[in-house]
């Protein structure tokens, strides 16, 4: 029971037009010739898969910093977060984990808080694991204001194949971790900036799941991450 409940899983509204597309160009497809049709089952089976919306268990305590995304931890660096917030030159830690057209790509709040400031920029649609990417890909921006006065910065990045940010919250709304906010379609990144002093607990390499992977944890010393 519990690996058919881990498929048959809802699927993110977004992925809802997708998916009467796929099923309708495949009945087509049977019409033509009866392999192509076998394809276009293929693909829409994907497509109701790349849109899947899972429930997942988040960790609740204060100062965690939780992934927001599905994928793979590629880049650990110091940066400033996108100018567009208004923030300054000062660099942060930023994680950034890449999502593959695999992954489960319904984005959720690092931290809970209160949306400070959102902002969006148009760019171009270079491979999103390029360290650059952060720089020049179209992004959507937004700052997470915490109780304690604190701010986790994080960014939703589009891909060599991603083509739409979706960005369900606006300034002013409250957050709790692990929470929906956002989908990128279809391949992608996010960045997240870490408040100064926390430490990542992830390393290059690691598979970071959204609404579960504590990312970084404030309330340990930094000698604990040597």
């Amino acid at each position: 029971m519990d690996s058919l409940t881990s498929i048959l899983v809802p699927i993110h509204r977004e992925g809802h037009r997708f998916a009467i597309i796929f099923a309708a160009v495949t009945f087509v497809l049977f019409l033509i010739w009866q392999p192509l049709g076998w394809i276009g089952v293929i693909l829409t089976l994907w497509c109701l898969y790349f849109f899947r919306d899972p429930d997942r268990a988040t960790p609740q305590r204060d100062k965690l910093i939780i992934s927001p995304a599905d994928g793979v931890v590629n880049l650990i660096t110091e940066a400033s977060p996108p100018p567009e917030l208004g923030l300054g030159d000062m660099r942060r830690t930023r994680v950034t984990i890449f999502m593959n057209v695999f992954n489960c790509h319904v984005n959720r709040a690092p931290v809970a808080g209160r949306v400070k400031r959102i902002a969006y920029r148009p760019g171009q649609f270079l491979n999103a694991s390029l360290d650059k990417a952060s720089d020049d890909n179209e992004r959507n921006s937004m700052v997470i204001e915490r109780a304690d006065g604190s701010e986790v910065v994080v960014v939703q990045i589009a891909g060599l194949v991603a083509r739409r940010i979706v960005c369900d919250v606006k300034e002013g709304d409250e957050l709790k971790a692990g929470q929906r906010y956002g989908l990128i379609r279809f391949g992608s990144r996010l960045d997240v900036y870490l408040p100064e002093g926390a430490v990542p607990l992830v390393a290059l390499g690691q598979t970071a799941i959204a609404g579960e992977t504590v990312l970084a944890d404030e309330l340990l010393d930094a000698p604990h991450h040597i």
